[in-house]
């Protein structure tokens, strides 16, 4: 069980041991959950995504970036970034979903794990100064609360869905992606926010290949509305207390629920000591798993400490080994 100095009023570790870590479970879906989640998915597949490229905005760790926009589930218009290779062409191809505190820029999620690879970095839905949209809040605590009142109107809901419309922005405008140009299948990276909403979203898309969801948030909802944080998972605790009949919404966003469908191969780095995404709830998203997957554990997330340096190398190091594995085909 990790232990740091801090002045948080709650145990980040909240008491869970590593042994009883590796057991926290998840919740049992709804009846019609996979058929919820499956029209979802069709909806965004029929979208015409209408991706347009801008101007290279820089290059970094051996890729050009660029702006992009593309068209979503409900014709709303979304921004972001879009990377290429600086040199030569492109063998394979990323969607990376970002925190809970937005994207202004694609900052820490570059590089990408393979070579000669392309990756959309969209701002979903009301998140970052390219995913502002008229209506839902921009600031995490209140966005997680946007709709929540029904499984119909949840932003989250929206949110993934932004995923699978950036996945299909991601193959029009890197042709040689598609399947039947030869193309390999799409890798996803995913961190907290991003983690969680790649559980949700990547049961359902088969063109995806091998995914890695770092301190994955949305991980069984009754226990982590027991839990306190710093996250947007308090906001959602406050609402419960005045709303108890919102459990039966998050029945349905709940990523370690999902994570009982996801079996495509998957890598989850998951926390010990977390003040925003409680680590019981990272861990259940991993336990749960359905296909091949692989545990990287982290001493902290979401929290500067000794170390933290070296524990982002070794991490950035798996997710290489990882991708060569399950994409190439080789150990990296």
């Amino acid at each position: 069980m990790a232990s740091f100095v801090h002045d948080f009023p709650f145990d980040p570790a909240h008491g869970w041991t590593s042994d009883r870590l590796s057991a926290a479970p998840a919740p049992l879906a709804p009846d019609d959950f996979a058929s919820f989640w499956r029209a979802r998915h069709e909806e965004a597949r029929q979208v015409a995504t209408d991706p347009e490229l801008g101007p290279a905005e820089g290059e970094r760790d051996g890729a050009r970036i660029h702006g992009v926009t593309f068209t979503s589930v409900g014709g709303v218009r979304l921004g972001g970034w879009f990377a290429l290779p600086a040199e030569g062409p492109t063998e394979y191809g990323f969607v990376i979903g970002h925190g809970y505190g937005g994207r202004l820029e694609p900052g820490p999620d570059l590089p990408l794990p393979l070579p000669r690879a392309a990756a959309i970095l969209p701002c979903v839905r009301g998140m970052g100064s390219r995913g502002l949209t008229a209506g839902i809040p921009d600031t995490a605590d209140e966005h997680v609360l946007h709709g929540i009142a029904s499984r119909d109107t949840y932003v989250i809901g929206g949110c993934v869905a932004d995923l699978w419309c950036a996945a299909s922005a991601l193959r029009e405008l890197v042709p040689e992606l598609a399947p039947d140009a030869g193309g390999p299948p799409l890798g996803y990276l995913g961190e907290s926010f991003g983690g969680g909403l790649g559980a949700l979203a990547l049961p359902w898309d088969d063109r995806f290949g091998a995914a890695q969801l770092t301190v994955p948030t949305f991980g069984n909802h009754p226990l982590r509305l027991t839990l306190p944080c710093t996250g947007s998972g308090e906001s959602v605790r406050a609402y419960h207390r005045q709303h108890p009949e919102v459990t039966e919404v998050l029945r349905y966003f709940d990523a370690a629920t999902a994570a009982t469908r996801l079996e495509l191969p998957t890598l989850v780095a998951a926390a010990l000591f977390d003040p925003a995404v409680p680590p019981p709830g990272q861990f259940a998203v991993h336990n749960a798993l359905a296909g091949p997957h692989d545990l990287h554990v982290m001493s902290a997330g979401h929290f500067e400490h000794p170390g933290l340096d070296t524990e982002k190398e070794e991490l950035r190091a798996a997710r290489r080994r990882f991708f060569y594995e399950h994409l190439v085909g080789g150990s990296g």
